[in-house]
């Protein structure tokens, strides 16, 4: 048995549901003491952080009870499935830190479905309808009135068969026959209503080419595909609670044809629902992700205002910021939306953990230090991360011309300014105390220079350094810095639920979702920063080079502030 005895009772009263279930099944002895569950995503997009709630659970299952959780792509319809989005899957779950047991393809069993289908026609079923796809609706009733058998229903087994072969021939017109179950016409479970099973699609498979041309519909696909592989706990998303009783009948057909009715409710995956994950100013839906994608709505699948892994990873959130914050918001079996603000702190809270403090000034203005000699320069000693001892050092260069932030100036300041204003000291940090003597405006009154004094004996470690001083600025050297461009992301959606509202998606995005600041400065060590390594502008936020930055062309992504932006904008 895979539990641990040693689980303290606080923490074995913490575990999920999901996993309560597993630890009573393995209580019993199903599955002879095994666990087995898989992550079946279809390779017709990419991954969302949605998706990402799904991995986690599927994957730590299998961890917490020394099991395997195996990856099976559903690759049941070639219209909408590509080699790109199976590489690009594969990045993302092994970027989230998971590592699967095998790769398997639905299309791995498209011969097994197959005489699967063929056995259920032959002991009635199933049978082929060659009705319209909207006869065949209308058909079908509501949830509270019977729906109408088929004219077909009760077509001879022969002549189904017959007809199923030619559904698998490239002469076969798509939409002109379908294969249905034969269950039950008047089920309040509309899903029991003589479900389509097998269609035509005239499209080459990313896998199998032109072998194929009927291909098995979801639902006959993937309770058969986790039964062929041995899965234990299929572990899937609420929407899939009413497919759960056909889930089951047909593994039932299964284990009939395989003549193991003797043992019906033991060696057979078991269906467990979670609810969704929602986030508040943005969409998971895959056809609505599509739409922002082919529409050039956004710049691509990673477009870092996109709820896509690679657009997160692109932003620069962590794996590990994402996996904490599903964590905290747990598994239940209510949909809820979940407040972006929350996703956030998570970043926010692990980035100050690894993030390399660096300089950089998003809105300029020089500052010269009038009493430092003009060819004179030194290295200032910056810490790289105060939160880890082992992060090291770097140094920055000292002038006496440097690039302060606009907003940390003010000519005519209130009491409880502490930062730069004429006759005030403030600190630069990693660097002296300076006091702020005037500045000088252009003939419209815009200051363009800020002019201070410096205390030579201010610097840290010396003993002018001690004295109280409120405001400490960051700042770069003008004459040892690099310019760069800064991406400012806010929330794609102006409205906080943009799924529950009537109108046109398109028409709810945020037309202030990313803003460009051009001309700002960053320290050299900080130009040196490639995409991937997690960077903190000190006073300012949490940075990534992006994909697009060069040696010539510095590009950096503001992944989350300091502080958390959302209350403010909900106020």
């Amino acid at each position: 048995m895979a539990i641990n005895e040693e689980r303290p009772e606080e923490e074995k009263k913490s575990i999920s549901f999901v996993e309560q279930i597993v630890e009573k099944d393995l209580e019993e002895g199903k599955n002879a003491g095994r666990i087995q569950t898989r992550f079946p995503p279809e390779p017709n997009g990419y991954l969302h952080i949605g998706h990402a709630k799904a991995i986690c659970m599927d994957f730590g299952v299998a961890d917490n009870y020394n099991g395997v959780c195996n990856l099976r792509f559903d690759d049941t319809n070639p219209s909408k499935e590509n080699t790109e989005y199976v590489e690009n899957i594969l990045n993302d779950i092994q970027w989230l830190g998971f590592k699967w047991g095998n790769i398997y393809y639905a299309s791995d069993y498209f011969e097994k479905l197959w005489e699967f289908a063929v056995w259920m026609i032959k002991n009635g079923h199933a049978y082929i309808d060659e009705q319209t796809a909207e006869q065949i609706a209308e058909q079908k009733g509501t949830p509270t009135t019977p729906g109408v058998a088929s004219p077909y229903r009760d077509r001879p087994v022969e002549e189904s068969l017959e007809l199923f072969n030619k559904m698998n021939t490239p002469e076969a017109v798509e939409g002109s026959m379908v294969l249905r179950a034969k269950i039950d016409m008047a089920n309040a479970n509309m899903h029991f209503r003589d479900p389509i099973i097998y269609r035509i699609i005239q499209i080459p498979h990313h896998r199998t080419g032109t072998k194929w041309h009927a291909y098995p519909m979801y639902d006959f696909a993937h309770g058969q595909s986790d039964f062929f592989e041995g899965v234990t706990h299929s572990i899937c998303t609420l929407e899939f609670v009413p497919h759960r009783p056909l889930y089951d009948l047909f593994i039932d057909y299964l284990k009939e044809m395989r003549g193991e009715t003797e043992n019906l409710h033991d060696f057979r995956p078991r269906q467990i629902e979670f609810n969704r994950l929602n986030l508040t100013y943005t969409v998971m839906s895959k056809r609505k992700l599509h739409t922002l994608v082919d529409e050039h709505l956004v710049a691509g699948w990673d477009d870092p205002r996109m709820p896509t892994l690679c657009g997160m990873r692109r932003r620069g959130y962590s794996p590990e910021s994402i996996r904490n914050f599903i964590k905290s918001i747990g598994y239940t079996k209510f949909d809820a939306l979940n407040d972006m603000a929350l996703l956030e702190a998570a970043v926010r809270e692990d980035l100050n953990k690894k993030a390399l403090r660096v300089s950089a000034v998003l809105n300029p203005v020089k500052l010269v230090i009038t009493n430092y000699p003009d060819n004179q320069t030194e290295e200032m000693e910056a810490i790289n991360n105060p939160e880890d001892e082992t992060a090291g050092t770097h140094t920055i260069t000292f002038s006496k011309n440097l690039w302060i932030e606009r907003d940390d100036f003010m000519e005519d300041a209130p009491k409880k300014f502490f930062r730069m204003t004429p006759g005030k000291e403030v600190r630069l940090k990693n660097a002296y105390i300076v006091m702020c003597t005037g500045c000088t405006k252009d003939e419209n009154g815009n200051i363009i220079e800020i002019q201070a004094e410096y205390d030579p004996i201010s610097k840290s470690g010396m003993e002018g350094a001690n004295r109280k001083v409120k405001g400490t600025l960051h700042w770069v050297s003008a004459d040892h810095c690099h310019k760069a461009q800064v991406r400012v992301y806010d929330r794609l959606f102006e409205v906080e639920n943009p799924s529950a509202d009537e109108r046109d998606f398109r028409e709810l995005l945020n037309p202030e979702s990313l803003k460009t600041i051009d001309n700002c400065y960053v320290e050299n060590y900080a130009a040196e920063r490639k995409p991937g390594e997690y960077l903190q502008f000190q006073r300012i936020g949490y940075f990534m080079a992006d994909l697009d930055s060069t040696a010539d062309n510095l590009v950096f992504n503001k992944t989350v502030g300091l502080k958390d932006a959302w209350a403010k904008q909900k106020k």
